[in-house]
């Protein structure tokens, strides 16, 4: 069996439906709007936070640092002075002009000097005079002694003659005794002989009268024989002992000589020091008046005029009033004196390089290296800082004397350290650290151990890790 719904009682039905639906399809329209519109208000309110978030905190990155450290400085000379003469004196000549390169040693400059160069010449001939009476002496007193000498040795020897000699003679005169006495002898038998034969008439009266002469004649010859022996015995020793006497008076004559020989020299050689002495101290004192150059550089001022009275002087003036104290300035070389604050210095040390630009040549930038740093803080205007000497390896040809530059200090590089915004860092109950974004998307205050500072970025060496995001403002600031 098939129904038919159609017709008025469909219509009635479906109209009864449409009644019953329509109250609960504005109570799902008006529920959904109020869900819609809470998870809207929800949703941009959580939206609004995320962003606040975002613009108040920043990661923690892990960058490479460049450390850099800028100072001010200046052009000075490495080594500078004042040129002045050793004594006050009148400057006759100068020789050089600002901005001439000199070599140790040049002259620079001539002062009045014509008394002591006089007394130069005085003192150079009274040393002639000194070695000429020193040399003469030597010779004249060298040829007394060398006569002395002689004199003593001929003593000597006539002594050694004299010693040789007499007792020669006195064995000769014996010998010939001995033999006179024999010869005697030989006549005393021959006149007995002849006169027994005289008696017997064997011989003549002249023979006898011969003999009788002949024995006559050898008593004379015995007596004078025994006359010089005795009178060689007799002048032996004295003779000897005038020769000793001799000899040793001349010996002693020698001695003296000698002994005063040394004395004279010695005088005459004082005379020859104390002359030259003073001629050393005349030519100092007339070197004196050349003013030198003490090293190689360049003449950077010039102070005093010809005709100038200038005085002795350690100090350099740049006023005119200089002319009295001074002749001229040298300086050698060029560096660097920059002033690096008290927080940079620990960052520096020796031979690190730096960069410089001088105001004068803002387009070049020269090199260098760092010499020396200060041992001793300086301060000036309330600020603690150090003076640190840097080596110029290029510029030489460009920088001037006394020139402002800016300076650079490159150190290592920190490779993938972490960094975070200096303002970051805060201070709480003594204690530094930084606040970082917690888990409740709140501020939290972590410690951190910092490192480098380096313009607005801080190296944080313990504390935080990478990505941890840290405030660089706070919220509550942010709401008033």
């Amino acid at each position: 069996m098939i129904v038919n719904f159609s017709g008025p009682y469909m219509e009635l039905c479906l109209l009864s439906k449409k009644k019953s639906l329509f109250p609960w399809i504005i109570g799902m329209i008006t529920g959904g709007l109020i869900i819609l519109g809470t998870t809207t208000y929800i949703v941009r309110h959580n939206s609004n936070s995320q962003m606040i978030l975002e613009e108040l905190t920043v990661p923690v990155l892990k960058d490479n640092l460049n450390v850099k450290i800028s100072a001010s400085g200046k052009v000075e000379p490495i080594k500078s002075v004042n040129v002045s003469p050793k004594n006050p004196g009148r400057l006759v000549k100068l020789m050089v002009e600002q901005g001439d390169k000199v070599l140790a040693g040049q002259t620079l400059a001539v002062m009045e000097n014509l008394e002591i160069r006089a007394q130069t010449a005085q003192d150079r001939a009274r040393l002639q005079q000194a070695r000429a009476n020193l040399q003469q002496n030597k010779v004249t007193i060298s040829g007394d002694i060398r006569q002395a000498k002689a004199r003593l040795a001929q003593t000597r020897a006539r002594l050694a003659q004299a010693k040789a000699r007499i007792p020669r003679e006195i064995s000769q005169t014996q010998a010939q005794l001995q033999s006179a006495e024999s010869r005697l002898k030989l006549t005393q038998e021959r006149i007995k002989r002849n006169q027994y034969l005289v008696e017997k008439g064997a011989i003549s009266q002249d023979s006898y009268d011969e003999a009788v002469n002949e024995n006559q004649n050898a008593l004379a010859i015995i007596s004078e024989i025994k006359q010089r022996l005795q009178q060689l015995k007799t002048t032996r020793n004295p003779e000897i002992s005038q020769l000793e006497a001799v000899v040793s008076e001349t010996r002693f004559a020698l001695e003296q000589r000698e002994l005063s020989y040394q004395d004279e020299i010695n005088a005459l050689q004082a005379q020859v020091d104390l002359a030259q002495a003073s001629l050393e101290q005349s030519e100092i004192q007339y070197s004196d008046t050349i003013v030198k150059a003490p090293f190689d550089g360049i003449i950077t001022q010039r102070y005093a005029v010809e005709g100038s009275f200038v005085t002795p002087s350690t100090s350099a003036s740049t006023s005119a009033s200089a002319s009295a104290t001074s002749i001229l300035a040298l300086a050698q070389g060029l560096e660097i004196i920059a002033k690096v604050p008290e927080v940079d210095i620990g960052q520096l040390y020796q031979g690190q390089k730096v960069e410089i630009i001088a105001d004068a040549y803002p387009e070049n930038v020269f090199t260098g290296t760092v010499k020396r740093i200060a041992p001793e803080a300086i301060m000036e205007d309330n600020v603690t800082s150090f003076e640190v000497r840097i080596t110029l390896l290029t510029g030489q040809d460009k920088l001037r004397s006394k020139m402002n530059v800016d300076v650079t200090f490159l150190g290592k590089e920190l490779k993938n350290t972490l960094v975070v915004p200096t303002v970051a860092i805060v201070t709480q109950e003594g204690a530094t650290g930084v606040m970082v974004l917690n888990a409740e998307n709140k501020p939290e205050f972590i410690p951190v151990k910092i490192g480098l500072t380096l313009q607005d970025k801080t190296q944080i060496l313990e504390g935080v890790n990478a990505d941890d995001r840290v405030f660089i403002d706070m919220p509550d600031r942010r709401r008033r």
